[in-house]
């Protein structure tokens, strides 16, 4: 190869070396160890999970068996007291009806031959015609005659009362909260075919371990956090403190009404209830974090304050205040909030806005 060949070869390597993209190996994200930022004083407020619903929780159905003809009932539909929700076609309740009525009608005519012939009979024992024991029996009959029409009647009002037991109306005023059966469908009596919230009150039902369940009495105030509703604390008291373990989970029941519910709590939801057993109600609250979580360079103390934002969490250095240290951490003064995510490993080796992983 001539010297002018061997200036293009390598010209033409240098160029495709060029060409090749280079390749970037993924940053890995590290996980990191976190505790949300608490009260001085933590051991005195324990928090337990519920569920919320209304004050009110009615099983709708029918008393009777049949078929579903009008079914007005949709989720979310809201009711007043006395509307028609739905109604049965009522054959059999129909056929009991006429069928009484005809038994009353026999009855009543039966009481009336007893009543004429006992006319007959008085007039005759009167005149000396009859003995005193056929008078007797004269009055016998009408008495047993009139008896089975009493009798009749109040079957008659029973069946109506039947025919009745094929509608559905509203109890209370309030909203559908749920659907369980269709029109043309065939029930059974008692059979489940809605749910209705009523009542304006809103409740969260939860168990209490039996650790705790002596410290909390009725008219206790309590905190209330639904997670669904970031940044938002609703107050309550309890109502109900069951004195009898549930078996079926282990734990007392008890109830808890919202004070301050909004529409923007809705029946079903998961609900955080924060009991605070401190003697110190006067005592201002003061945030702790423990002291691993604090760093410190030129500028003062500091803590890695971890952000979530579109599924990805990311590590930022958080200049605090602190105060006093205890044996649960140091008091902060300023910088931070009740809630708040902090690194609590690995200072020294993140980096302010590094992706992070919680663990």
């Amino acid at each position: 190869m001539d010297y002018k060949g061997l200036i293009v070869f390598i010209g033409s390597m240098l160029l495709i070396g060029s060409c090749k993209e280079e390749v970037k190996e993924p940053i890995p994200v590290r996980p990191v160890l976190y505790q949300e930022v608490g009260y001085l004083g933590g051991d005195d407020q324990r928090t337990f999970s519920g569920t919320a619903k209304t004050e009110k929780v009615i099983n709708l159905s029918f008393r009777s068996s049949g078929i579903i003809t009008l079914f007005n009932l949709k989720i979310g539909q809201e009711v007043k007291k006395g509307e028609l929700l739905a109604r049965l076609d009522n054959v059999q309740a129909r056929l009991n009806y006429e069928s009484a009525i005809s038994a009353q009608n026999s009855a009543a005519s039966q009481m009336n031959t007893a009543k004429l012939s006992l006319e007959r009979t008085r007039i005759l024992y009167e005149k000396g015609s009859l003995s005193l024991s056929e008078y007797e029996s004269a009055k016998n009959s009408y008495k047993t005659a009139q008896a089975s029409f009493e009798s009749a009647q109040r079957k008659v009002g029973i069946e109506a009362e039947q025919i009745k037991f094929g509608f559905l109306y509203a109890p209370e005023d309030g909203t559908i909260a749920s659907v369980d059966a269709e029109i043309e469908e065939n029930v059974s009596p008692g059979q489940n075919i809605a749910v209705l919230n009523a009542g304006t009150d809103m409740e969260v039902s939860l168990g209490l371990p039996e650790s705790i369940i002596n410290r909390v009495n009725r008219n206790m105030k309590v905190t209330i956090h639904f997670p669904v509703l970031e940044n938002k604390a609703f107050s309550g008291v309890v109502t109900e403190v069951s004195p009898s373990v549930d078996i079926n989970t282990a734990t007392y029941p008890i109830r808890v009404v919202v004070s301050n519910a909004t529409d923007e709590i809705r029946s079903g939801m998961a609900v955080n209830v924060t009991f605070d057993f401190g003697t110190d109600t006067t005592k201002a609250k003061q945030l702790v974090v423990p002291p691993i979580s604090v760093g410190e360079d030129g500028k003062g103390r500091f803590v890695f304050l971890l952000k979530e934002e579109d599924d990805k969490t990311t590590a930022h250095k958080q200049y605090i205040e602190v105060g006093q240290l205890s044996s649960e951490g140091f008091a902060i003064k300023d910088g931070l909030s009740l809630g708040d995510k902090i690194a609590t490993a690995g200072l020294q080796t993140l980096l302010d806005g590094q992706e992070v992983r919680l663990q």
